[in-house]
């Protein structure tokens, strides 16, 4: 009889733990239209800014708590007000290039009772010339036959 019950508790508190699980994820439901973007070849020392949008597909409001990078080179901005279900967001997310060499950067998404998705930015930053552009003889002598 004991081993029944035991049984028996064990089967309710599993099944409700899956279903408040399935609950939980049908009520947060943030998705985004991408979670990967590819910046290219990018010039040293010019910022570079990508838009991630987000959807709240779920039946509750989705309130974004944060959104962190893993390095100071890449900064994001995202709205403080909820996000109505069926409404959609933006996350800006901005790349300093003052490395020169390929890039990959993590940027984690916190949201409503510390949930988390995953961006990637990435690209590959090109060094600029030093000083300016070397003077042409050909252009010098253009602007003397105009003149």
């Amino acid at each position: 009889m004991r081993l029944s019950l035991l049984g028996l508790f064990l089967f309710i508190t599993i099944y409700g733990l899956q279903a408040q699980d399935q609950h939980n994820h049908a009520n947060h439901d943030l998705k985004f239209i991408q979670t990967e973007y590819n910046f290219g070849k990018i010039p040293q020392g010019k910022p570079v800014y990508h838009f991630f949008e987000v959807i709240n597909n779920g039946t509750e409001p989705i309130v974004i708590s944060n959104v962190s990078a893993t390095c100071g080179c890449t900064t994001p901005e995202w709205t403080k007000e909820p996000i109505a279900p069926g409404s959609s967001a933006k996350i800006k997310v901005g790349y300093n290039s003052a490395s020169e060499g390929y890039f990959e950067k993590n940027i984690t998404v916190q949201y409503n009772d510390n949930h988390t998705k995953q961006l990637i930015i990435k690209g590959d930053v090109w060094k600029t010339p030093v000083g300016a552009a070397p003077s042409n003889a050909s252009v010098q002598f253009l602007k003397k036959q105009i003149n």
